[in-house]
């Protein structure tokens, strides 16, 4: 398995241009990622995951966790680097200065994230959740709890988990039966069974705060019945101190596809008369709650996805560079590394312009993020917001759709020994599948984006994408350089597609949802594409100007227009056939496949 190299300048460049950097450092709150910090911070990022976390990628892989006696031990070498990456306070570097964090912005913490996922993906999966987890207890929990929690899960000292699925309420939340009895000291005794659970049990931290939706005894039926809460591996003193261990235990490790090195559990609850746990906010308000700790996981899904991409990308390059195989069709020359090949240069430059598209997608939706959490105007922070909630499941789904295409051409590139498990090629294929079903699969984001985010505002907020994006393409239409006239080019055709698949939905959604939602996952693919390709065009347009300013960048500023080119030649002309496919629903094609089941 080749080394990850982070690719810096790439990050460097899109935290600037597309998150907007420049502007957020003039926020409150932001005024400490100045150009000195954020270099320093991505520079050290950057070795910690490719001298710590990178060479433990395949040890976990091949090692994967074991259970024994209810304790589960991590693979080798996972705790030592567990502790230096809390000694780093790598934890804490967009969590709040009050309770340790760095408080600096999530356009430069996102970067940083991708750079753990790359290197090594089953490890970040436990600082991701505890970084969820700390997201839902600023909101939900009472001061005294943040006090006492917050503190310990920034600095790494704790972890937290999310519960949410059982064994019969997976994506239907409304099915969970774990319940909670209210005590006379104010906690409340949780009974129940959660499985799929990630990190609900290791031997990275001393303490595991684990988040668990439950029911009261006067919940309402379904959804609107769900309260949070939480529930503590080890008991908590009100000095902070650790108590007696909580009535909560893993019973069992699942043997999965992917990311061996992470344990996923089966959490049991009150077998021993019941798991103590605290209400946090509002009873029967849990699902609120969770979504805020979902939306940062989806958002961090999405940025696994771009990472295990670009981590199999750069193996997958380094392959063929390496490998000879036939020869030069011009030269005639051969053996030739299969580099030269043309239909392995195709899988390379596709893979690499819809990385970098997904990855200025996720960008700019965290610079959105930190709009809206630090912008001094309250319309500016609810309009970054909207739009962030409209991107957030193209991120997730659209992201992570990527990851699958993008890890499977790179297994094809290294040919018969991509599927031999002694490249590692194999692992990214096998790691990057649970990226498009865990935080919400992705017929879940696209339902998520058609029935919620699209039609909450009757469209609004994507109309005003639109807008963006056809600005964007009017300034590229006007421009004398060949290469930026093509891909406005490509890119106008595509929102022609976007815009057509939109409208045909605001106008059906509401007397046929079938047919709408049979289009979901269409239009979530086709919304990321179009959207990332707007993103890659307005990468090209700073690269132009940056080549014009600096000669000696000037390698890097062509690498970029030229992704954007491939791009909108190669991959935004599949956007009229998604278009397609959705309008053609009403068609009801798919029905004759229920007819064919006798269903």
């Amino acid at each position: 398995m080749g080394d990850y190299q982070a690719p810096l300048r790439e990050m460097r460049f899109l935290i600037e241009e597309i998150a907007g950097l420049r502007e957020i450092r003039a926020l409150s709150g932001c005024e400490e990622a100045s150009e000195d910090v954020v270099a320093a911070i991505l520079e050290e990022a950057a070795k910690f995951a490719r001298e710590v976390l990178a060479p433990l990628n395949r040890v976990g892989d091949q090692t994967g966790c074991r259970l024994e006696n209810g304790a589960v031990i991590t693979p080798p070498g996972w705790q030592d680097a567990y502790r230096r990456f809390c000694e780093s306070g790598w934890g804490g570097i967009t969590a709040p200065v009050e309770y340790g964090g760095q408080g600096l912005p999530k356009a430069l913490g996102v970067a940083v994230e991708e750079m753990w996922n790359a290197a090594n993906m089953a490890f970040a999966l436990c600082p991701m959740l505890t970084a969820s987890a700390i997201d839902a207890l600023r909101v939900a929990a009472a001061p005294e709890i943040q006090a006492r929690y917050l503190p310990k899960m920034i600095a790494g000292t704790w972890t937290g988990t999310m519960n949410l699925t059982e064994p019969q309420a997976g994506s239907d939340l409304a099915l969970i039966r774990t319940r909670a009895e209210p005590q006379s000291d104010g906690s409340y005794r949780i009974f129940g069974q959660k499985i799929f659970i990630t990190y609900g049990e290791h031997d990275l931290a001393e303490n595991i705060i684990h988040l668990v939706l439950a029911r009261l005894p006067d919940a309402p039926p379904g959804v609107k019945g769900i309260s949070l809460f939480l529930v503590p591996k080890f008991l908590v003193a009100d000095d902070g101190s650790l108590g007696p261990k909580n009535d909560v235990r893993c019973v069992a490790l699942e043997h999965k596809l992917g990311i061996h090195g992470s344990p996923t559990c089966t959490m049991a609850y009150g077998d021993a008369g019941g798991a103590v746990g605290y209400l946090l906010g509002e009873p029967h308000a849990g699902l609120k709650y969770m979504f805020i700790m979902m939306n940062a996981a989806r958002h961090a899904v999405g940025v696994q996805g771009v990472a295990v991409a670009e981590r199999a990308y750069q193996q997958a390059l380094a392959y063929a560079r390496e490998r000879r195989q036939g020869r030069d069709l011009l030269s005639g020359e051969g053996p030739v590394p299969i580099v030269r090949h043309p239909d392995v240069q195709r899988m390379l430059m596709r893979i690499k312009s819809r990385t970098e598209a997904a990855r200025a997608l996720a960008y700019y939706a965290s610079g959105l993020l930190d709009r809206a959490r630090h912008h001094v105007d309250a319309a500016e922070r609810e309009a970054a917001l909207s739009l962030a909630e409209l991107l957030i499941p193209l991120v997730k789904g659209g992201a992570t759709e990527m990851s699958l295409e993008a890890t499977s051409l790179a297994l094809q590139v290294h040919g018969g020994m991509g599927y031999v498990e002694e490249t590692g090629a194999a692992q990214h294929f096998r790691d990057a599948r649970i990226t498009t079903i865990y935080e919400g699969t992705t017929a879940i984001q696209a339902n998520d984006l058609v029935g919620r985010k699209l039609m909450r505002d009757e469209g609004a907020m994507l109309l005003r994408l639109i807008g963006m994006i056809e600005s964007t393409c009017r300034e590229l239409g006007a421009s004398t350089d060949a290469n930026l006239a093509a891909i406005g080019a490509g890119l106008g055709q595509a929102l022609g597609a976007l815009r057509t698949a939109s409208q045909w939905l605001r106008e059906n959604w509401r007397n046929n949802p079938v047919v709408t939602f049979a289009g979901a996952v269409p239009f979530l693919e086709l919304s990321s594409r179009v959207v990332g390709g707007w993103l890659l065009a307005r990468a090209a347009q700073a690269a132009k100007r940056g080549h014009e300013e600096s000669v000696e960048a000037s390698h890097f500023h062509r690498a970029k227009i030229a992704s954007a080119r491939f791009y909108a030649e190669h991959v935004l002309p599949e956007a009229q056939a998604l278009a397609n496919a959705i309008v053609q629903a009403e068609a009801g094609s798919w029905m004759a496949y229920q007819e064919a089941l006798g269903e």
